[in-house]
């Protein structure tokens, strides 16, 4: 290495010269973005899944998968949970794997039935810990008024897991009419959030991290079928649903611009941030859009229906503070922009990879 003590500042420090190497994607093995739900889970299920299982259904990349069957219309959808710490204020491993499931499900319309259940459990975790996290399910599945009728469990050797992984699938009935898919999205559509965004992600990193913020943040884990369903019942013609769980809401809103074609405008001033969210984001370096949610959803409305869905939303315990934040538009297709508090606009780029890992 050569040695610069003997340069000029100005040559010894080109400081335009610098830049910001983008991360390197191009990797022979799996890393941890890989399950952030952002572009690396693309690019990992579009290049080696999606090729090796094929198939028009699969296709469809959805929350679930809607399918017929015997003249009805079935939604399926499968989920695997990693968190860490088991316990968190306002849920657990247990609550996530059924809401997660559950709300899957909602995002197509559908009404969750049934939900089978696959426990890996770690040598040398406590039985009273285990029966903790089945209680939690239980109790969260009777909540949620899904039945788990099936289940497996393995036992990994100590030190080749980390306590409990759960693996939760579920099916439920997709109402005549309704057809939930971003491909239906058209410029107009109004972008309703039912309330504050970035909690949950903040609440396990919280716990983990022993990190105090001056108030509790619990996380908002909610099974959100009865308001997919107060919804429906002003109109079945909502467009999309999701719930933005992994890569937070802008992941979500890039998914629904790619797959629809359309431009997203929202209004940054516009999004739920609570404060306690807003100022743990700020310590911790984070971007409240990208942190996973776990008890919210997005909706594109059509306009003409936006405020009787945002009234029937706040009608309901788990809207209460929807908002609408903005629009789908036809510029910049496939675009996010977020218009800010200073009369400016930014990209709400879809994340490389992920903030938070193991929280979901």
């Amino acid at each position: 290495m050569s040695d610069t003590t003997d340069l000029p500042v100005s040559a010894a420090l080109d400081i335009e010269a610098w830049t910001c190497p983008a991360p390197l994607r191009d990797r022979p093995r799996v890393v941890m973005g890989h399950g952030g739900g952002g572009v690396l889970s693309a690019e990992l299920v579009q290049q080696i899944f999606a090729p090796a299982f094929g198939g028009e259904v699969l296709a469809q990349m959805g929350d679930a998968a809607v399918l017929s069957l015997g003249g009805a219309r079935l939604a399926f959808s499968t989920d695997s949970y990693v968190v860490r710490p088991l316990f968190f204020p306002g849920g657990s491993i247990g609550d996530l794997a059924v809401n997660g499931t559950v709300n899957d499900l909602a995002m197509s319309g559908a009404r969750a039935a049934y939900l089978s259940c696959g426990f890996i459990l770690e040598e040398g975790v406590e039985l009273d810990v285990v029966t903790r996290v089945s209680e939690a399910l239980g109790a969260a599945a009777r909540t949620a008024g899904v039945e788990v009728a099936t289940g497996d469990t393995k036992v990994v050797e100590a030190g080749h897991g980390d306590g409990i992984y759960i693996n939760t699938a579920g099916i439920g009935l997709v109402p005549a009419g309704v057809d939930l898919r971003p491909q239906r999205v058209v410029p107009g559509d109004v972008v309703i959030v039912s309330g504050a965004i970035g909690v949950h992600g903040v609440a396990v990193m919280s716990v983990r991290e022993g990190l105090e913020f001056g108030v509790e943040i619990a996380s908002d884990c909610a099974a959100l079928g009865g308001l997919v369903e107060a919804m429906l019942a002003v109109t079945p013609d909502l467009h999309v649903l999701r719930d933005p769980t992994r890569g937070g809401l802008a992941a979500s809103l890039n998914e629904i611009a790619a797959a629809s074609g359309t431009g997203v405008v929202i209004r940054e001033r516009d999004v739920p941030v609570p404060s306690a969210v807003a100022n743990a984001c700020a310590i911790l370096g984070l971007d409240p859009m990208y942190i996973a949610n776990e008890g919210k959803l997005v909706a594109f409305v059509p306009r003409e229906h936006a405020d009787a869905v945002l009234e029937a939303m706040r009608a309901h315990p788990l809207g209460a503070e929807s908002v609408i934040i903005g629009e789908a538009v036809e510029a910049h297709p496939g675009m996010v922009v977020a218009r800010t508090g200073l009369g400016g606009t930014r990209v709400v780029d879809l994340p490389i990879g992920e903030q938070l890992p193991r929280i979901c």
